[in-house]
């Protein structure tokens, strides 16, 4: 699910939580960079980080970081010079030439893209495909009567049927949503023409001095839901038709009970869905048309600290693999699972997972890509989502544990989002949270990154920015501390956060708690602290060529 979705969603229920702990003091757009004690901001104090390690006179290699997503602008300025090119791949020629499964992928590869170069840009939700896939067999019957290798599938039925119910019954009316809309559109036109343009950024419109009344109501309306969703930077009319995309999701709720989705996938994509051993499918265009969210995660992570441009991602030493696995809609869990394959048979070190969804029919495939993932030391670091929902008791895949519940990933670490006073609270008030399945919090307010665009920079909020933030924390320690293995980051990072001494407020709700009451460590990332800590530990990893690996050549099999 889109993060604008889920966010507008919370903006419009929760926004008097998320006022009442605003500040009139404004962080700068690195915000998240820098270190609390000395700017104020609860960042990870990365420049310490980079202090420390010059005193220790350390030297970096290269790591490799897999970013699974919507798609990567791969001409961005800030990005470029930092995208893996895949050594084994004679640009352009038709030809897999590292025998690898995948032609030309130079970049990366694209698992919801056809053949003939069509691109899945919007996607059904996977509760919905659940409901009505199965409706058939179940609708009506009890558990007792259910065999019990049908067991997990029924409940896994009767739980969609419940979702699917609620939403239909819950869902804010699409009705009301469209007069909201009708009205944002009316205000819009009123400041394009008191402004004189077709065009403007949440920034000029906050700048903007009003001539009259109707001036000042349009431009309060139009202010407040660009800034609480992220549009600050971005335009006007990203933001209405993004506004839009929402509406047609809710629409898309109250419809989903009665009417079977479209396999939007299987149209484009034409594949064997069922069969996992199938992997002759996809295409090499990792843009494609929805590349806004990947292009900020990537900036985040490793935006060029060099070059004098727009951001510093975290890690000073990083190529990035971009690999398109998600639209706008939910996920299918045997693209997630061959996305993850692909990374590692090509020589990804870490993998950043910004997406997410309540349901995973084909969970069995994810969890033998992240077992594989493990067996070859790959860190998996993967979003908690934005639904302000405590992921003990309820479900957000992908997931560590598997599905029959007797294993659990060692290479996994599972990211909040965490914010600052000026920006709405210590804790972000969209995130997941979990005693026991979030690992840490991370900055995912307001972060400033790449977006599409060759000189294009946006702010976006989630814990899909929080995520690559504790990505590229992974990516420098690795570089810097190349012996420490994937369990040996994640302890790294995990006990080397930092436990504010104040209470939050519990997403969701209007109860404060502690860090520590939310999530497994109690803690927030920070640069400084982890390599410091990683410096005092021995490796149990080889000592990795400076070289990336070569492209591991795979076997397909269609059924």
């Amino acid at each position: 699910m889109t993060r604008f979705n889920q966010l507008l969603l919370a903006s419009l229920l929760l926004s008097s939580v998320a006022m009442a702990q605003k500040s009139t003091k404004t962080a700068p757009k690195n915000w998240h960079l820098l270190d609390q004690k000395e700017s104020g901001f609860y960042g990870i104090s990365l420049e310490k980080a980079y202090s420390f390690l010059q005193t220790k006179k350390a030297k970096s290699k290269t790591v490799l970081v897999a970013v699974i997503d919507s798609g990567v602008d791969t001409l961005q300025e800030d990005l470029k010079d930092v995208l893996w090119h895949n050594p084994g791949e004679i640009p352009g020629n038709g030809i897999d030439d590292d025998k690898n499964g995948y032609v030309d992928d130079i970049y990366g590869w694209n698992f919801i893209g056809g053949k003939d170069g069509r691109n899945l840009k919007e996607n059904s939700l996977e509760v919905s495909r659940v409901y009505h896939s199965l409706k058939k067999k179940y609708e009506g019957r009890q558990e007792e009567d259910i065999p019990q290798g049908d067991l997990a599938e029924y409940k896994m039925w009767k739980k969609a049927e419940k979702k699917i119910n609620g939403d239909a019954e819950t869902g804010i009316d699409p009705v009301i949503l469209k007069r909201m809309t009708a009205s944002l559109e009316k205000a819009d036109s009123i400041i394009k023409a008191g402004m004189g343009k077709s065009e403007y950024t949440g920034t000029e419109l906050d700048a903007y001095k009003t001539q009259n009344d109707a001036e000042k109501k349009a431009r309060t309306s139009l202010l407040g839901l660009m800034k609480d969703n992220g549009f600050a930077d971005r335009t006007n009319k990203e933001f209405l038709d993004e506004m839009n995309q929402y509406v047609a999701g809710e629409e898309a709720k109250m419809n989903a009970k009665n009417t079977m989705p479209k396999d939007l996938r299987g149209d484009i994509v034409k594949d064997d869905e069922t069969n996992i051993n199938d992997r002759d499918y996809g295409n090499r265009d990792v843009l494609a048309n929805t590349p806004f969210h990947g292009t900020h995660c990537a900036g985040i992570i490793a935006a060029s600290r060099k070059n004098g441009k727009g951001v510093d991602g975290v890690a000073d030493n990083v190529r990035i693999m971009a690999i398109r696995a998600v639209p706008d809609g939910d996920e299918h869990d045997k693209d997630i699972a061959n996305a993850i394959r692909y990374a590692v048979n090509n020589g990804a070190q870490i993998i950043s997972m910004s997406f997410g969804k309540d349901f995973s029919p084909q969970k069995q495939w994810v969890d033998e890509a992240v077992k594989y993932a493990e067996s070859k030391g790959v860190l998996l670091v993967h979003a908690a989502g934005n639904d302000s929902k405590d992921v003990d008791t309820e479900d957000n895949f992908p997931s560590p544990l598997s599905v029959d519940g007797k294993y659990r990933a060692s290479n996994w670490i599972t990211v909040g989002a965490s914010g600052d006073p000026t920006n709405g609270g210590l804790m972000a008030y969209f995130s997941n949270y979990g005693k026991k399945e979030v690992d840490v919090f991370a900055p995912g307010m307001q972060i400033y990154s790449t977006v599409p665009g060759k000189s294009s920079y946006g702010n976006a909020s989630g814990t899909s920015m929080a995520c690559p933030v504790v990505a590229g924390l992974a990516a420098l320690i690795l570089e810097y501390y190349p012996t420490l293995s994937a369990k040996q980051i994640k302890y790294v990072i995990e006990k080397s956060s930092v436990q504010p001494d104040v209470k939050v407020t519990k997403p969701g709700t209007d109860e404060t708690v502690n860090l520590s009451d939310i999530s497994k460590t109690g803690g927030i990332v920070n640069a400084y602290e982890a390599v410091k800590l990683a410096a005092t530990i021995k490796g149990e990893r080889k000592v990795v060529k400076e070289v990336l690996p070569k492209p591991k050549m795979i076997k397909t099999k269609k059924g």
